[in-house]
């Protein structure tokens, strides 16, 4: 099976967990087989994998996301970069070249193209299984439809022709209020959830139809010029020929903490005391002190290095106005190379806990305008400052001043405390910590 993954979003209404970089599929809140914490997308992968161990699967993502998939999926995973925002039709269409033009994939094997987020059991890739076998057998656009749960407000809506397994699509609708959604569903409606396959050819077919371009290399050069248009609006309410198959198996969009904490399997994540009269409460706390809650229902808490959420769990679906507000530097992410985590920042100071991972480095580099003192705090590797190589360890501290060259390289985990002081400080060195994506 060929399988695209859609990796978009910033998440921000599971803010503080979420931010601009670090995208909701990159939370890691469900404990895997092992006990170790995993993330929507790892979770997705693995479930891939169980179900088709040879599946080619390729994430469709913007250069942002990159460096996160890298980290928790690893280097070896196929990713289609789209060089800026450009909507669902260009980064599909860029997905579909990108597997035809670089992994040479023939133009009549079918691919399925799904979001990387839903949550799932193995039984929906099952379900994708038979998608992709029956865009081997139809030359259009199969749907895969999610049996509606409720009269929900959030989806579009997919009416059948029939109530058999596989029927043509009668009509789309768009999300509606909860009543028009429950007379949708008497009339054997289907969620939406995004999920469609077809053929190579077909969209590339598309492509060629709408977008001025000869191959894949060609597309992302011109990327930044292509309009933004969804694969809907361009492709999905323009066909007049397309099927649906139905899936009544368990399906949730974690969209919101409403939703996140229904599919929690634990009432609390990291440090959190809670009195016998809270009730309904979820806690998830990414910092190393204690979260202590009294009497609360109905709620959820989350702490990280991005601020807190004290929230009543229905309201918690409205924060994001709230959250647009903030300004405020990103305070942690996780890289291709490591991680950063923002501890402290002062009117000419920053002071940053970097994780490198064995057998990464910084690029040798400068700043013109601030000094920099690390202090290992675990792990080995070397430093190289203007030209002198020497190895380090938990305990050693390195000055430097503005203007020298500089690098450091991970020979195994490497903890390190730095402290930037000066005028030129920034979390966004785009020297040290783009180098390595």
């Amino acid at each position: 099976m060929n399988i695209v993954l859609l990796s978009g979003g910033s998440g921000k209404r599971l803010w503080p967990l979420s931010n601009d970089i670090r995208s909701k599929q990159f939370i890691k809140i469900f404990k895997g087989d092992d006990g170790n914490y995993e993330s929507m997308l790892q979770r997705v992968y693995r479930q891939i994998r169980t179900i088709d161990a040879a599946a080619a699967v390729t994430i469709a993502t913007a250069k942002t996301q990159v460096s996160a998939i890298c980290n928790q999926l690893g280097d070896n995973v196929s990713i289609s970069v789209e060089p800026c925002r450009r909507d669902t039709f260009p980064a599909i269409a860029l997905a579909i070249c990108y597997l035809h033009d670089v992994l040479k994939i023939s133009a009549e094997d079918a691919v399925v193209i799904c979001p990387v987020d839903p949550y799932v059991e193995n039984e929906y890739f099952a379900a994708l299984q038979e998608l992709s076998q029956l865009a081997e057998e139809n030359e259009g656009l199969v749907l895969l439809g999610i049996t509606p749960t409720y009269p929900s407000e959030k989806y579009g809506y997919i009416i059948p022709e029939t109530d058999a397994a596989v029927s043509k699509v009668k009509t789309f609708k768009e999300k509606p209020d909860a009543q028009t959604a429950a007379d949708y569903i008497r009339r054997g409606a289907l969620w939406n959830g995004g999920v469609f396959a077809c053929k190579l050819k077909y969209v590339l077919e598309k492509a060629h139809a709408l977008l001025d371009f000869t191959d894949y290399y060609d597309l992302y050069a011109k990327y930044s010029t292509l309009p933004k248009i969804s694969f809907d609006y361009a492709v999905v309410e323009q066909e007049k020929h397309i099927k649906v198959k139905r899936f009544g198996g368990a399906w949730k969009d974690l969209g919101t903490w409403n939703t996140l904490t229904e599919a929690m399997e634990e009432q609390a994540i990291g440090q959190a005391i809670m009195n016998d009269q809270c009730q309904n409460l979820h806690v998830v706390n990414e910092l190393d002190v204690p979260v202590l809650c009294m009497g609360l229902k109905d709620m959820v808490v989350s702490a990280s290095p991005e601020g807190i959420l004290v929230a009543d769990k229905e309201e918690s679906s409205y924060i994001k106005p709230f959250v647009d507000e903030i300004r405020q530097q990103v305070m942690f992410a996780e890289k291709s190379w490591g991680s950063f985590r923002v501890l402290d920042v002062g009117e000419n100071s920053l002071t940053i806990k970097v994780t490198l991972k064995a057998g990464n480095k910084m690029n040798y580099h400068s700043h013109e305008r601030r000094d920099e003192v690390w202090t290992i705090i675990s792990g080995s590797g070397r430093t190289i400052v203007d030209g002198m190589e020497q190895q380090v360890t938990a305990g050693d501290v390195i000055t430097m001043q503005a203007g020298c060259r500089h690098t450091i390289i991970a020979d195994s985990e490497l903890e390190v405390m730095e402290v930037q002081l000066g005028r030129e400080i920034s979390v966004h060195d785009k020297q040290k910590f783009e180098l390595e994506e």
